[in-house]
């Protein structure tokens, strides 16, 4: 099993760190073996190739089995050209990968009920999976571009544009890999739109619908982007699937993400039709924290897991990790993002005494530390 890691920049180098010694801790437990390959990807590899996703790394990425991806990102290339940005990476990734389908969990768990930013009572059990469309919608929708306008308010005047579209194929998919993770949990989705403004959603709505005719023992529903967004704040727990669109989704799962507790507590994965995927933390880059060592790499510690679920077919290890964090945090370990005044029981730590805690979690309490037996490490 090949694992490609791609660090990034700003804390990405420090939580990716962690989660590979959760797998490095995960493959001697159960006696896994697996081959990561490190790479240069965002602010970095524009820094040593003068491209956020060079091709050595688009190639390491397409050969692996998967990918634990940290995040990219840096106020400092904020005036460099769009296509070197380092954003750019992770979108070329998922263009160039088929990464369509966004999976994105927001779980609160028991012990951290109190670090919602809602009451506990709303929050404690929540556990909904979001799926956002990742290829499609305004992010990769052509023409876009800067003009001078002909029409409008203000002909003209300088112009900025982007396009939003979807294809029915692209909305079938989407909705089909919805349909299917809602029977494996609940039995309900939640479509997000805003068909009664955008053509493009009044067609969305549509085609969901007609996919929908597939799963009978699915319930379906429909919602303005902008109810769905107080009703996330309101009633959460009355969600199970959300499916919608790439920009809707990039907004809602990091709302989602603020009720469990933290953004630092939110993984994600992004596959493509035949599971392989990238997996990443749902937060950024943080460069305003970035080697303090106070980073929460709980976020890709669980992405690691969803990764050996979904596209290394180790449901076993997956368990395994996600036991781990929460004996961790019944344990009483919190990072600053997660951590408060006045919670008995409770002690601050740092991004490095987090991973030991998982770690030492997985050996069953034996000194935490990267073992380098299982895991062939290339850079």
């Amino acid at each position: 099993m090949k694992i490609a890691i791609l660090p990034g920049d700003g804390i990405g180098t420090e939580i990716v760190e962690q989660a590979v010694r959760v797998l490095d801790a995960t493959a001697q437990v159960l006696g896994l073996k697996f081959e990561t390959e490190t790479a240069l990807v965002g602010g970095a590899a524009y820094e040593a190739h003068g491209h956020p996703l060079p091709d050595s790394t688009l190639n390491l990425a397409k050969a692996a089995d998967a990918i634990l991806f940290g995040a990219v990102g840096d106020w400092k290339y904020d005036k460099l050209e769009r296509a070197l940005r380092p954003e750019q990476a992770i979108l070329g990734l998922r263009k160039h990968l088929g990464l369509f389908a966004n999976f994105r969990p927001a779980l609160c768990y028991e012990q951290l009920t109190h670090a919602s930013s809602l009451k506990p009572e709303l929050v404690a059990g929540l556990d909904i999976l979001i799926i956002r469309e990742l290829t499609g919608d305004i992010y990769f929708g052509q023409p876009r571009g800067r003009r001078t306008a002909v029409d409008g308010h203000f002909p003209g005047a300088e112009e900025a544009f982007d396009t939003m579209r979807y294809s029915r194929p692209e909305i079938e998919r989407i909705a089909h890999v919805a349909f299917q993770a809602a029977r494996r949990r609940s039995k309900k989705v939640t479509s997000v739109d805003k068909a009664n403004v955008l053509e493009t959603f009044q067609f969305w709505k549509d085609v969901v619908t007609e996919v929908h005719a597939q799963y009978p023992d699915v319930e379906l529903e429909h919602m303005y982007v902008d109810n769905a967004a107080m009703q996330l704040v309101r009633a959460p727990k009355k969600f199970d699937v959300v499916v919608t669109g790439n920009m809707f989704g990039d907004i809602l799962s990091d709302e989602a993400a603020m009720l469990t507790g933290s953004i630092g507590m939110l993984p994600s994965a992004s596959l493509d039709k035949n599971n392989k995927g990238l997996y990443e933390p749902s937060h950024g880059s943080a460069p305003d924290i970035a080697g303090k060592g106070v980073a929460n790499p709980l976020a890709t510690i669980l992405s690691a897991a969803m990764m050996l679920r979904f596209s290394l077919d180790q449901s076993a290890a997956a368990d395994r990790i996600e036991s781990a964090v929460k004996a961790v945090l019944s344990a009483g370990l919190r990072t600053p993002d997660i951590w408060s005044e006045g919670q008995g029981g409770t002690r601050k730590v740092g991004t490095r005494e987090m991973g030991d805690a998982v770690v030492a979690a997985l050996l069953g309490g034996a000194a935490a530390k990267a073992t380098g037996k299982t895991i062939t490490t290339k850079s």
